[in-house]
């Protein structure tokens, strides 16, 4: 995967490289059409849109003139390694792989994981600032630990962009994610239909969330919580309960397991992402529940995920393609660290930080529903997961019959 995605770019930057000694790009980057200031040299500053990301990272080629004119570092610090698998599988790749491909040196930027600690964020940040970074791509574990981040940044001149999850409260230049309502709303539309395709008639629904200190997690709980509560309110669907909410997979079959055993009722569950999934139905399945009678959903589309899906214990999951949003973050990065406004084309909307009531200017992708239908041509296609890794033992045959080869 990022091999080639890497001679994808290198084929770009060397298209770039012979445009430019022909002063034949200069005129189709200028900032004019697209909002960005003009640079305080003769060279018109890159323009790059959402539509131009790309599978094969050729866009951050077009950044190369910023790396010339930016000044200091880049720091990327990512949350943990627990509430997603994604952040060392995809994250830190591609981030790392956008910001060499935007034509920074391996000196001149880092990118690391806290690990779960909040004093680790926090000192990760304040020591990258130390040793020069001028721009902070920062995905917070909490809000808190966030706000004291870009505290600490903005006493230091240094530009944060909100990565992932909003810090509500903060003071970031730029947030970078996903139309996370929408996310929820995918899970949401996604139960329904996957209730009525397993011909639950009645379905009792325990509705489960993440973790309350994760501003994403309350954007997706309002995305669901908005498909499910003209059901519940009709008599249709019942409302069984609603735990308090955790991205801590083990902790979430323990909230199941508790609301399980005292409502026998419980035939669907709602669930946030493939990792609190994941261990619920290896629960229900030593309950002996057969698959396809007792819906639950998911998001991030895990190896997992997607082979529970398959086998038919999981009604879907929410793909990010998380390629798009480090290549987005690596972006505003760029035009930040050369002191440049990143261009409309890619800023293309607004986020709400409740604490603050500041709108805060992002960059939001769209997020796509994946059941078997649609796998192949999506988490496949991206080869987000290889198809030589999920077509394995017993989902070899469920790889076929879904049109994947591997």
């Amino acid at each position: 995967m990022i091999k080639v995605a890497r001679k994808g770019a290198a084929v770009a930057s060397v298209s770039l490289a012979v445009c430019l000694a022909a002063a034949a790009c200069s005129s189709s980057s200028s900032s004019s059409a697209s909002g960005s200031s003009t640079s305080s040299s003769s060279a018109a500053t890159p323009s790059i849109s959402i539509s131009s990301l790309n599978r094969t990272f050729s866009a951050m080629t077009t950044l190369k003139p910023l790396a010339a004119e930016g000044k200091g570092n880049v720091a990327a610090i990512l949350p943990d390694t627990v509430s997603s698998a994604r952040y060392t599988e995809f994250d830190a790749p591609y981030l790392t792989q956008g910001l060499l491909a935007a034509g920074l040196t391996p000196s001149q930027f880092s990118v690391q994981n806290a690990q779960g600690s909040d004093a680790t964020e926090l000192s990760d940040a304040q020591a990258a600032i130390t040793k020069g970074a001028t721009v902070l791509i920062m995905d917070p574990l909490d809000s808190g630990v966030g706000a004291q981040i870009e505290s600490y940044a903005t006493a230091h001149g240094v530009k944060v962009v909100d990565y992932d999850r909003l810090t509500l409260g903060g003071s970031r230049a730029y947030y970078d994610s996903f139309k996370n309502v929408q996310v929820g709303t995918l899970i949401g539309n996604g139960f329904v239909a996957c209730a009525t395709a397993e011909g639950v008639s009645k379905p009792n629904v325990l509705v489960m969330k993440g973790a309350p200190t994760d501003n994403n997690a309350t954007l997706f709980a309002q995305g669901y919580d908005a498909v499910l509560a003209p059901l519940f309110s009709s008599g249709k669907y019942v409302d069984v309960g609603n735990p308090a909410g955790t991205w801590d997979p083990p902790t979430a079959e323990s909230e199941f397991q508790q609301a399980f055993t005292a409502h026998k009722n419980i035939n669907s569950v709602l669930t946030p992402n493939d990792e609190n999934a994941a261990p619920i139905i290896t629960y229900l399945q030593r309950k002996g529940i057969k698959a396809k009678t007792f819906p639950v959903t998911g998001q991030d589309a895990t190896l997992v995920g997607l082979q529970n899906i398959l086998s038919g214990y999981q009604c879907g999951t929410v793909y990010k393609p998380i390629y798009l949003e480090a290549q987005a973050a690596v972006a505003l990065a760029m035009y930040l660290r050369a002191g440049k406004t990143p261009p409309s084309a890619l800023v293309n909307g607004q986020t709400l930080d409740s604490t603050s009531k500041a709108e805060v200017k992002s960059v939001l992708l769209t997020p796509e529903w994946v059941t078997p239908s649609n796998m192949n041509s999506t988490v496949i296609a991206d080869n987000f997961v290889p198809a030589q890794q999920l077509c394995v033992g017993q989902y070899v045959a469920e790889c076929k019959a879904a049109g994947i080869s591997v």
